[in-house]
């Protein structure tokens, strides 16, 4: 009894430290007790994938062999069990808990039976894909601060398999190969160039001809971006292509930072990073042996900054077609020449054959942020169609001559505040679509959400902008259109999620669907005449996909960003999403309205892999409301200069995870509006003496003094006050005034 007591006592004690601590630990349960945890026997040779496979995964149906299910990405599924007249069947069958309450974007790869994924901190994990059994674990165990150093949570979106390895980019930049019979460790490799800079990696690697392909993130802390070869199976360097160039007065890599260079001015490019990092889709094509690299934003935003007096800053915001032998440049086309507003041309790509203007084409679709449909001949580049699929006020169009959008000169925000559409969210983002190409069409996640793009304060007062290490650099305003949204919380521009049937080549929609959050999942359709999406609200629905029509729901009760899978195994087709929600959404579930629109602001943010099947009939544990009251705060007497001084410094270290205006970002990151008065008087130890390290919240103290921390708490502490009385209903009481115009 006593025994019983005492282990009561110490589970309390470690709910309570994780309750009320800054970040979620990183063990993700109690299954995994080391690098590797084996559950049950690996059936034997797992993952037995290769080139001939997935050439002809078309018509392997029951399998999901690599990202997009096929070298094309189609994200397309021909299988037809789950259908328009069985969908009212669809049940759970299985689930995990997967023992985070951070972000999951994983896309499950599932071979024969069997499904390889990662989670949160870059874990991997290797189950029996129709029961849910687990066959092993992977933990690469990233340190805890890597936390501070990535762009948008700790987050992965997926694994490789090829030749019976498991591959995956872990978030401190070393790629990982695996056996992918016991989930032992083969090889691994660094793949980040500077370890002065912050380098992250969270995409999924491709794999292909014998070669892992891995890019990289970092672009906002000021990184300059590459994709490298390896070879698949000893994890050597096989050649490495930089899509900004460097110091000009050291050599250049390779021919085309030559080139690149001459769209660049000024002298501090380099020192910046540049940007251009390739942080999701690259997409192999077999039939020209070459891959495509979608890049990055500039790095910092505003190209005056990196690159005053113009430029059209090759190869940011580019799709970039490399041979994938050599490594050496196909061709590339630049979607935004000379990016100024985080438009980054990273999001989905997918290969396909259509009939474009009675000519049979080989083609590249992107839906990247900018707004803009491209379509583009994949053998040379040619540009054949860019169709505005959102709203877009940033240009009037695209110029099917010249390739370049024609920008709308009203608003330069160079010296005047500019509402830009799409803001830096983009029209879509990293969250999948899917191309039916029988239908010509394209089911696609879309958002409009506007965005005050302003240049920085010391640039504005003095002409020059000054890098700070580790943090954000990006060269907009942050600190400014939060204020915005606070003061004029009811009248700022609304911010609308969609989901479309696009048309890439008329630029129409076939039907719309408004959801009612902007930030929703990935997307799949399949032959069946069904597309699935998650949603913010927790619902995973069927939709008809030749009108819209919701078919089906099922509520997971977690917001959800993730894009379903469907697979069969002895002959049972599934489908299959992992859950939870955050991302780089900086207002995330933490808004006043996050109870009304979010499920994980509801009820919390559950990491689960959820698997249905036709007469599935498992339950999820019904949730409890999670509570969103904030405490009353015990102010004290703080100068308004000082006020302002801890909000300048908030957006500088802290906004990136826990959300603008103290609102927080990731359902699973605590809201700082509700620390505890225990959090409260260890505030400073968390953040300068870095008590909570081991769970993603690094140390300070390099960047903030003493005094510093100190501003930064009371500016929460007056946010939480100002968000409290609004939730009360006294909209009028203690408005804060230090923000500055």
């Amino acid at each position: 009894m006593r025994t019983i007591t005492w282990l009561i006592l110490v589970l309390a004690i470690a709910a309570a430290i994780y309750w009320f601590g800054f970040y979620e630990p990183q063990s993700v349960s109690t299954e995994v007790v080391s690098d590797v945890m084996v559950s049950a026997p690996a059936p034997a040779a797992l993952g037995q994938v290769d080139d001939a496979r997935v050439t002809g995964a078309a018509a392997d149906d029951g399998n999901w062999l690599t990202h997009g299910r096929t070298f094309d990405e189609q994200r397309f599924s021909p299988l037809t069990q789950i259908n328009r007249e069985t969908i009212s069947g669809l049940g759970l069958a299985w689930f995990r808990d997967m023992g985070t309450n951070r972000t999951q974007e994983a896309t499950p790869i599932v071979v024969d039976g069997v499904m390889f994924f990662s989670s949160s901190w870059s874990r991997v994990y290797a189950m029996s894909a129709d029961n849910g059994e687990m066959i092993w674990s992977f933990d690469p165990k990233v340190a805890g601060e890597w936390g501070r150093r990535t762009c948008c949570d700790v987050v992965n979106r997926g694994v490789a398999v090829y030749q019976g390895k498991v591959y995956v980019g872990a978030l401190d930049g070393r790629l990982i190969a695996l056996d992918a019979n016991s989930g032992e460790q083969l090889w691994t490799v660094d793949t980040i160039i500077d370890r002065s800079r912050d380098y992250s990696v969270t995409g999924a690697p491709r794999v292909a001809n014998g070669k892992v392909f891995i890019g990289n993130g970092g672009a906002e802390y000021g990184v300059r971006g590459y994709v490298s070869a390896y070879d698949a199976d000893s994890g050597e360097l096989l050649w490495r292509f930089f899509t900004v160039p460097g110091d000009p007065s050291q050599p250049f890599e390779h021919p085309e930072m030559e080139l690149a260079a001459k769209t660049w001015s000024g002298s501090q490019w380099w020192e910046f990073g540049g940007g251009g990092t390739v942080w999701n889709s690259i997409v192999y094509d077999p039939e020209f042996d070459q891959v495509y690299l979608g890049t990055g934003n500039g790095s910092p935003w505003s190209r005056e900054i990196r690159s005053p007096g113009g430029g059209d800053n090759l190869f940011l915001a580019s799709i970039v077609a490399v041979d994938a032998s050599s490594g050496r440049m196909n061709w590339y086309y630049q979607e935004v020449p000379g990016e100024n507003w985080d438009y980054t041309a990273t999001q989905d790509m997918a290969l396909a054959d259509m009939d474009v203007d009675g000519v049979m084409r080989k083609v590249l679709l992107q839906a990247p942020k900018n707004g803009f449909f491209y379509v583009l001949d994949r053998a040379d580049g040619t540009l054949l169609r860019a169709h505005p699929f959102a709203t877009v006020n940033w240009a009037s169009h695209v110029d099917l001559q010249t390739g370049r959008p024609v920008l709308n000169p009203e608003l330069d925000y160079l010296e005047k505040a500019r509402w830009v559409l799409p803001g830096p969210l983009g029209a879509h983002n990293w969250q999948a679509m899917s191309v039916d190409v029988e239908a010509g069409l394209v089911y696609l996640p879309t958002q409009d959400i506007p965005f005050l793009y302003t240049m920085p304060q010391d640039w504005q007062k003095t002409g020059l902008y000054q890098r700070r290490k580790g943090q954000w650099n990006l060269g907009v305003e942050l600190q400014r259109v939060a204020a915005r949204i606070v003061e004029n919380f009811d009248s700022a521009p609304a911010s609308r999620g969609y989901l479309k049937a696009f048309d890439p080549l008329s630029g129409e929609a076939r039907w719309t669907v408004e959801l009612p959050h902007y930030w929703n999942g990935g997307v799949l359709a399949s032959r069946g005449g069904l597309v699935f999406q998650g949603d913010a609200q927790g619902y995973l629905s069927a939709y008809d996909k030749d009108t819209g029509e919701v078919l089906w729901q099922f509520n997971t009760y977690t917001s959800i960003l993730a894009a379903p899978v469907t697979y069969s195994v002895n002959g049972v087709q599934y489908l299959a999403i992992l859950t939870g929600t955050g991302g780089g959404d900086l207002f995330g579930p933490g808004g006043i309205d996050a109870g009304e629109t979010l499920a994980s602001g509801k009820y919390g943010n559950f990491g689960r892999m959820l698997v249905f099947k036709l007469g599935g009939t498992e339950q999820l544990p019904p949730p409890a409301l999670r509570d969103r009251s904030i405490p009353e705060q015990l102010l004290t007497a703080v100068a308004d200069e000082d006020l302002a001084s801890g909000e300048r410094l908030y957006f500088g270290h802290c906004a990136v995870c826990h959300g603008f205006a103290v609102r927080a970002a990731g359902a699973g990151l605590p809201d700082l509006r509700q620390m505890s008065p225990g959090t409260h008087e260890t505030f400073a130890a968390i953040v300068l003496g870095g008590t909570r390290k081991s769970g993603g919240m690094d140390s300070f103290a390099d960047v903030l003094t003493a005094e510093q921390a100190e501003q930064i708490h009371n500016y929460i502490k007056a946010r939480a006050f100002e968000d409290r009385e609004q939730l009360l209903g006294n909209k009028e009481t203690g408005r804060l005034t230090w923000q500055q115009d």
